[in-house]
């Protein structure tokens, strides 16, 4: 019976795990993401650079730079949430 909760449970534990549901795979991908971030910061003082403009020839300036670009966007967004909030029952009146 398709509609029976007890048989929801049942299917939900039947499912098929996938390879992300096992958290030490997850903890390789992040350490992997961890490495190569290091990676091409170590490698950042031996690449030639082009950009027009000094700062951008500084030892991680585009890391720096992506970072703080980040961390603007968040908190310019909590703020925008507070303008454009609507409540929970806005399209039920």
């Amino acid at each position: 019976m398709a509609g029976n909760p007890e048989n929801s449970t049942e299917n939900a534990a039947d499912e098929k795990r996938r390879w992300l549901d096992n958290p030490k795979n997850v903890d390789k991908i992040v350490y992997g993401v961890y490495a190569i971030s290091a990676f091409l910061l170590v490698i950042d003082p031996f690449i030639h650079k082009h950009g027009p403009f000094a700062i951008e020839h500084w030892w991680g300036f585009y890391g720096i730079y992506g970072f703080i670009s980040c961390v603007f966007l968040v908190l310019a967004a909590k703020e925008l949430r507070k303008l454009i909030m609507r409540r929970e029952d806005y399209y039920d009146r």
